[in-house]
């Protein structure tokens, strides 16, 4: 067989079932052959942004797999990629590779040598023989330790070269999963205990180790308030009277008052970084880590019990230990803190409802995250958010209350990014409502993949708040702006949606956004795409306390 056969024959062993990809490349016709179905988008950084979001949603349980041409299609996929290593997503991309004879030859780009900063190992396959080698090694890397993107480059000699059956034999991989030393289990929840006010900082790790009941149990026997990262949204359910909810930089009164007041920060499947997508942790903190990678302990913040492993069982081990230390039923009962939250989100809410239930126009883009969450069944949702103001705003007041039912995002930020994050959930969770909401200046990044939802027929819903500029731009943009114009854009959004063979709609009246937001979840319903234009006046206050 060939060796693209045989790198087929792998990924089928692997679980594949999808394969993303853009716009040629010789394991396109050979996953095929084998029932794993091509998915093939408009752009190169779309088909690693479609493997991104079905990874993040099957919990790495199966693996986005994407592939490109060589050359061009290589350097288009460079931000999709540099997009999963900042945020720590498992994708297996799989780039066509120039012959050996040009390698170290100009203008040759190799993505080996070119990707290795954007990735957690990428090699070239130098050899038929060596395909289930290379292939071993990298699912190897995809599940275990810290997740990240893995590259493959296949060089177009070799997909087409000729492999024998003995050689080509795989065993699919496992991962390894590790429980923390019991000391320093037992000094942790020492600590923890006698903490006049922990707080749990839960990070994207408990959802890829599926700890979410763990962590619930954890908080309820401590009696202690729990925040998300932005990517960990919905690990605990924001419906839990222990949730301060999950921030960027803007968040709920409740979380920043907890997050400065306390005098003890545990970090659980968090890499507790410093970033400007990250809810900065005030000083004089004593810090609990718990984490699979090394390079996170004592990164940004000093940690004093670092925890090494998996997160659903470390959980289970220090579940264990406070039971021993405090009782089988904790501090459950005790509803003082609880009663705190619910005060301070109650204040909070009072505080932002004028604007959640603004009826000015042009629309208030808060009405926007109010409306829709009014019309969508939130135990029945994956909803998702772009760059810039649309994220800060979905953040603090969309309520996640399944797993996996909010796709955060956004340490590199690239605009455009949402909608192949919801066109990969929605592969992977067809069931689902899948929504991404977005600004007008991000849709000119990624809007032709409506064209890729409706021909896969994926029926994504993509709200694009229209205010005809570049939102809170003025601060950096000022002056050329006041001589050139250069924050206004303009366009009709639901034109172009129409033309791709969306449902579309345009929304100028608040008053009419419930009903067109109900529409678009039962035409997605029937595997069409939908897109909502929202006629939206720029707002620049954020929940930031």
């Amino acid at each position: 067989m060939k060796g693209s056969s045989a790198t087929a024959q792998i990924l089928k062993q692997e679980g594949a079932d999808v394969f993303f990809c853009f716009p040629i490349n010789p394991l396109i016709d050979a996953v095929a052959e084998l029932g794993i179905r091509p998915i093939v988008a408009r752009t190169e950084r779309t088909v690693v942004g479609m493997a991104d979001g079905y990874s993040r949603v099957n919990n790495a349980r199966k693996i986005g797999i994407c592939a490109t041409q060589f050359g061009p299609g290589v350097e288009n996929a460079f931000g999709g990629v540099a997009q999963a290593f900042s945020d720590s997503t498992p994708i297996l991309y799989l780039p066509a590779g120039p012959v050996q004879s040009r390698v170290d030859s100009l203008p040759t780009f190799e993505a080996a040598k070119n990707y290795q900063y954007v990735t957690k190992w990428a090699a070239r396959v130098n050899q038929v023989g060596r395909i289930p080698e290379f292939f071993r090694r990298a699912f190897t890397y995809l599940r275990n330790g810290r997740p990240g993107p893995v590259l493959l480059e296949m060089p177009m000699d070799v997909l087409g070269a000729e492999i024998d059956e003995a050689a080509a034999a795989y065993q699919a991989v496992k991962g390894a999963k590790t429980m923390a030393s019991p000391g320093d289990v037992t000094a942790a929840v020492q600590a923890l205990v006698a903490a006049k006010n922990p707080i749990i900082h839960a990070g994207v790790g408990v959802l890829y180790a599926e700890a979410w009941d763990e962590l619930r149990e954890l908080a309820e026997l401590l009696q202690a308030p729990a925040m998300t990262t932005l990517q960990g949204k919905s690990a605990f359910p924001e419906d839990h009277p222990l949730s301060l909810g999950a921030a960027t930089s803007a968040g709920s009164k409740a979380l920043f008052r907890y997050l400065a007041e306390s005098d003890l920060i545990f970090g659980v499947g968090s890499g507790l970084a410093i970033s400007s997508y990250d809810a900065p942790i005030p000083g004089g903190k004593t810090a609990i880590q718990l984490t699979v990678d090394e390079r996170d302990i004592n990164r940004d913040y000093v940690v004093q019990f670092p925890l090494m492993g998996d997160a659903k069982l470390v959980l289970r081990q220090m579940i264990e230990e406070v039971q021993r230390q405090v009782g089988p039923e904790g501090r459950k009962g005790d509803d003082r803190v609880a009663g705190t939250i619910k005060a301070l989100k109650d204040e909070w809410l009072a505080e932002w409802m004028p604007k959640l239930t603004s009826d000015e126009t042009p629309i208030n883009p808060y009405r926007v995250v109010w409306e829709l969450q009014q019309a969508v069944d939130l135990r029945n949702v994956i909803v998702t958010h772009d760059a810039g103001t649309p994220r800060d705003m979905m953040v603090p007041f969309w309520p996640a209350l399944e797993p996996n039912s909010y796709v955060g995002w956004g340490k590199s930020t690239h605009l455009g990014y949402g909608i192949p994050l919801a066109l990969g959930a929605k592969v992977a969770r067809p069931e689902k409502t899948v929504i991404n909401v977005m600004g007008d200046l991000a849709f000119g990044m990624s809007g032709l993949e409506i064209e890729t939802a409706a021909r896969n027929k994926l029926g994504t819903i993509t709200v694009v708040m229209n205010n005809g500029l570049m939102g809170d731009y003025e601060k950096h943009i000022g002056l050329s702006t006041r001589l050139y114009g250069t924050r206004f854009i303009t366009g009709n959004y639901s034109k172009v949606g129409e033309g791709l063979g969306a449902h579309s709609v345009r929304v100028e009246s608040p008053g009419d956004l419930g009903r067109a937001f109900r529409e678009a979840v039962e035409v997605s319903g029937q595997n069409r795409p939908v897109l909502v234009e929202v006629m939206s006046r720029e707002e620049t206050k954020l929940s930031k306390y």
